[in-house]
Formats: structure tokens, C-alpha cells, sequence
């Protein structure tokens, strides 16, 4: 029995967090986990007690693996191309080979090609589409057919700002992220009653890799803090709590939503 109220206080906070939020022995697998903010989800995840399984286009990953494995839970890479069915079916089967199940999906890979409108060519169209819908479409529906088998899961879509406004010079990747929001509500529709919540994360302005070009120039990085009433560029980690909420039991009567981590920039 507990000394005093608080201990008793922390007893049951940890109960709460250990019932409601802890991945022990699941399995997730987060496509484009090595990267930016594919790393951050990886790291929630395993932090959280699940195993991890990534895709990766290369043999960078090596910083995220060792991470992974510090927290005593399983790590597997799968190099594929996801944009193709025999790489789907490559990562799906691997992951189930080496760990006999799924239970969270994490559909993070993605790319942009910026051009203007009038400039925009089939091929950089049809290269974001191919990657940002088509691949998070069949892969989800894929292991979706493995989750009704094992009696629930967990599928979750990253959006973008972009999913609510129209952005300029990147209409293909404007269009692929507006589906992603769709198809999140869709899915969610019909796998709700397999006990399949399926959501997706809208990352605002988040300090990357990739953003570190807009944040070195002067005006546009203005220009954007002028409109986050938080005032400030997202981290990484800004993100980690949101996923594990949406990857565990937390969020079980969460479906079809889209989350927005932007620092109030969708309230201006």
C-alpha cells in the first residue's frame, strides 16, 4: 500500500500510462522510418515498447537502427521500392517472417517535386503520386486484410498542411496529400467495425532536413513564423506524443480523424 498521496498518485498514473499508452510487444512498421520525420516516429514507437520495421530506399539507417535496439526491442530494414507491388509485398512479408504479425502502420514515406503549374510534367506528377497515394493506398490495404485476421490495428497517414490548402508550385503533391485526408476517412468507414482505427498526423512547419533550405531564406522563413501563433518552427519530436496516442489504445475511438501538429498555423 502506498506511504503517501502522492505515491499513490504515481501508482496509478503509471497503471494509466502502462494500460493506455504503452506499444509493449507490438509490432509497427513505419515506411521511410529512417529519415527526418520518419526517425522521430521510429523512436516514439520504440520507446513505447514496439518492435520496428522500416522500408528504406538505402542502406542509411543505421543510426535509427542502433536507437532502436538501446530500448530492447527488435529492429528489421527492408530496402524496397514501395511504389511497386512486389516491393509492398516484400516488406509486408518480411515483417510478418520476422515478427508473425502487424499491429500499427505508419504510411510516412513521401516526396515532393516543386515546379510551377504551367511547368509541371507528367513524370514529376506521376512520381509523387506514385509514392504519397498509390503506395500508402495499397500497402494499407494490404495489411489491413492481415489486421482483420489478427482482430484489430492501427493505420496511421501522415498529411500535410497541404491537405487543407492549396500551396503553390507543388500541385501534385498538394493533390496526393488532399487524398491522403480522403482516403483516411474512407478507410475508416469501412474497418471501423474490425476494430481498425485508421487516422492520419498533418505536420505544420517542422525543422527538418528538408525545411532547412525555406528556413535559410530570410523573407519566406518570415513570412511562414509570422503566421504560427506559436511563433516558432516544430521539432521533430513535437510529433512523438501524437503518434503514440494515435498507435495505441489511447485513441481507440479516434477514427477517420486528422490531426493537425502545427502550432495554430490552420487557425490564421
Amino acid at each position: 500500500m502506498p506511504e503517501t498521496v502522492a505515491e499513490g498518485y504515481k501508482d496509478n498514473m503509471t497503471n494509466f500510462i502502462e494500460q493506455y499508452f504503452s506499444l509493449q510487444g507490438q509490432v509497427s512498421i513505419v515506411t521511410g522510418g529512417n529519415t527526418g520525420i520518419g526517425k522521430a516516429y521510429v523512436q516514439a514507437l520504440a520507446q513505447a515498447g514496439s518492435h520496428i520495421c522500416i522500408s528504406a530506399f538505402d542502406d542509411d539507417y543505421q543510426e535509427i537502427e542502433q536507437f532502436v535496439k538501446s530500448q530492447n526491442v527488435e529492429f528489421l530494414c527492408v530496402k524496397v521500392d514501395l511504389t511497386t507491388h512486389e516491393g509492398r509485398t516484400k516488406l509486408v512479408d518480411a515483417c510478418l517472417k520476422k515478427f508473425g504479425k502487424i499491429d500499427i502502420l505508419v504510411n510516412n514515406a513521401g516526396t515532393i517535386k516543386r515546379n510551377p503549374l504551367l511547368e509541371y510534367t507528367e513524370k514529376d506528377w506521376n512520381t509523387v503520386m506514385d509514392i504519397n497515394i498509390n503506395a500508402v493506398y495499397f500497402l494499407s490495404q494490404a495489411i489491413a486484410k492481415i489486421m482483420e485476421q489478427q482482430g484489430g490495428g492501427k493505420i496511421i497517414n501522415i498529411a500535410s498542411m497541404l491537405s487543407f490548402q492549396g500551396g503553390k508550385f507543388v500541385p501534385a503533391y498538394t493533390a496526393s496529400k488532399h487524398a491522403v485526408a480522403g482516403i483516411t476517412k474512407a478507410f475508416a468507414n469501412e474497418l471501423a467495425n474490425k476494430n481498425i482505427q485508421v487516422n492520419a498526423i498533418a505536420p505544420g512547419y517542422i525543422a527538418t532536413a528538408n525545411t532547412a533550405p525555406i528556413r535559410a531564406d530570410e523573407q519566406r522563413n518570415a513570412e511562414i513564423l509570422s503566421r504560427i501563433p506559436a511563433g516558432y518552427w516544430g521539432q521533430p519530436e513535437d510529433l512523438m506524443g501524437t503518434i503514440i496516442f494515435l498507435a495505441s489504445k489511447a485513441s481507440n475511438y479516434v477514427n477517420g480523424h486528422i490531426l493537425a501538429v502545427d502550432g495554430g498555423w490552420l487557425t490564421r
